[in-house]
């Protein structure tokens, strides 16, 4: 995969589809390399007609490590938000939003279709209200927009996150992944233990950087709330969250819908924080209506 010089990083990425076909912006979340959008899922929207493109946010994969900004201690931080404090960041998600127009504006990119998966929503959501003329439709799938009074995420979902390895070796590092998709994923959609580490295998041989995990908790948690960028949202607006998602649970997904104006909401029964192979096509299906109402 090609790296590209965006908004004065390296930024890992890939593109798929006819150069001259209206393209898509796939940003992924917390942690996530890009190779978390499944790739079938990617080919049925370039058979759709569209141009694909997904990159490693920074501190993740094999885009630029923010080594120098040091890891945040995220109890703290998970404290001082949860009494309404500033939380210290090493940077924001508005950084990691001015390094996805980089990427746009390295690739001769005007304007895209920007869709975001639960930190890439959060993301797109800075993306859309920042620069609406850049975003031709908005498409967020199990997020939030961190308002105030929302509820937290389950005891269980969130203890599966911030829980280490065991130790450091490989086996340890594999076997936590496997625990912690098991945790969050679909339970109407469960996946073969075997797929799930193959998955966590790939990923780990890829790019294992943990400090960089720490970094995206704590640019999310030094956001705050993003419903003032909600009502400045323009575009035509998707947003699709499943019922059983207990990490990021579906009042996230239900506050960004009220908070945008004419946004739509689709809530999918069995779906928890993964991309389940059985409802790519309904996933696709609603992100292709709404790229069907840009101006």
């Amino acid at each position: 995969m090609p790296q590209i010089d965006a908004n004065g990083i390296q930024l890992e990425y890939e593109v798929s589809g006819d150069p001259a076909a209206p393209p898509v912006l796939l940003i992924m979340g917390l942690g996530a390399q890009l190779t978390r959008w499944p790739e079938p899922f990617r080919r049925a929207l370039t058979d759709a007609g569209f141009r694909v493109i997904h990159h490693d946010n920074r501190d993740v994969g094999r885009s630029t490590r923010m080594t120098q900004l040091g890891v945040p201690s995220l109890p703290a931080a998970a404290l001082r938000a949860a009494l309404g404090l500033p939380v210290r960041a090493p940077y924001d998600l508005g950084a990691l939003t001015a390094d996805a127009v980089g990427l746009l504006d390295a690739l001769g990119i005007r304007s895209a279709h920007i869709v975001g998966a639960s930190m890439g929503g959060m993301i797109a959501q800075i993306f859309a209200a920042r620069f609406p003329r850049r975003t031709k439709t908005l498409g967020i799938i199990f997020s939030s927009n961190n308002q105030a009074l929302l509820p937290p995420p389950g005891p269980q979902q969130l203890r599966a996150l911030l829980q280490r390895p065991a130790d450091s070796t490989q086996e340890a590092i594999v076997a936590n992944a496997v625990r912690v998709a098991t945790i969050i994923g679909s339970p109407g959609y469960p996946r073969p233990e075997e797929q799930l580490r193959a998955d966590a295998m790939e990923g780990y041989e890829r790019a294992y950087y943990p400090a960089g995990i720490a970094r995206h908790f704590a640019a999310v948690l030094g956001s705050g709330s993003l419903r003032h960028y909600d009502r400045q949202i323009t575009a035509p607006t998707v947003v699709i969250h499943g019922k059983a998602d207990r990490l990021m649970r579906p009042s996230g997904g239900r506050a960004i819908a009220h908070a945008i104006k004419g946004a739509r909401l689709v809530l999918i029964d069995g779906m928890a924080h993964d991309l389940p192979e059985e409802i790519w096509d309904q996933l696709v299906g609603e992100l292709k209506t709404t790229f069907a109402e840009s101006p």
